[in-house]
């Protein structure tokens, strides 16, 4: 069994965010980068299938150079190679059509990854793999189970969890609690060093989109304390200050 799982590098969730060039770029300076939460539960899910199958992981990431150390962790938490498509990850469909002609000629059987990236929050490009595939994506799927030649899943809907069964190939958008993150251990990181971490050119793609500039939210007032005996001035607040009364 052959699985690709796709990772995001992105920021830690704790970096401060800025840009730069006339708001035009992200300002990497100082900023820690991640796998991307949501697809540190797709990978872990893979390594479990791994031990339970033998299955063989490959993880991919659409990236410079700098995206190498991420791709190290996770062959250290238990992928067996890595796949680095050499390009600037800005548009949805533009890294699917790279990851769909990487995946075309491997014959995996599964493909996993998060249900969404936290830098860009987009969450369609399991969807548009799919389709550029010819498979079928669910998402997000909050549990996995082999069944022979399927798996059975559950998904969460609006309002509540959809059971499915799906035959393979297919590709699955992860979420929490379908596996528990794995940390990489000292064998793990020693033997990350000699896995194979293949660069494959993505220039060739075009793009579909571009962001014209980047903004940050607006600061965030201060809290009020108010005493819980001082009713009229709270209600004074809602009403004269934030206006939602």
């Amino acid at each position: 069994m052959k699985i690709l799982v796709c990772i995001s590098h992105v920021p830690d969730t704790t970096s401060r965010i800025n840009f730069i060039d006339n708001n035009q770029k992200f300002d990497t300076s100082g900023v820690q980068f991640i796998i991307g939460p949501y697809d540190d539960y797709a990978l872990a899910k893979a390594v479990d299938l791994k031990e339970e199958t033998g299955a063989t992981v490959t993880v991919l990431n659409v990236g410079r150079a700098e995206t190498e150390p991420t791709l190290r962790k996770a062959l250290a938490i238990g992928a067996d190679n890595a796949v680095r498509i050499d390009a600037d990850p800005l548009d949805s469909i533009q890294v699917a059509t790279l990851i769909s002609n990487y995946a075309k000629g491997e014959s995996f059987d599964m493909i996993l990854m998060g249900r969404e990236s936290i830098d860009y929050n987009g969450g369609v490009v399991h969807g548009l793999l799919g389709e550029m595939l010819n498979i079928t994506s669910i998402s997000p799927v909050m549990t996995l189970k082999l069944n022979g030649g399927s798996a059975e899943m559950t998904r969460e809907i609006e309002g509540g969890k959809e059971q499915v069964e799906v035959a393979m190939p297919f590709i699955a958008g992860c979420q929490e609690p379908i596996a528990e993150w794995k940390i990489p251990n000292m064998r793990g990181i020693m033997t990350a060093r000699s896995k194979p971490l293949d660069v494959i050119d993505g220039s060739a793609v075009d793009m579909h989109s571009d962001a014209g500039e980047y903004s940050l939210p607006k600061t965030k007032s201060g809290v009020k304390l108010i005493d819980p005996e001082n009713i009229g001035e709270l209600v004074n607040l809602l009403k004269n200050e934030a206006k939602v009364i």
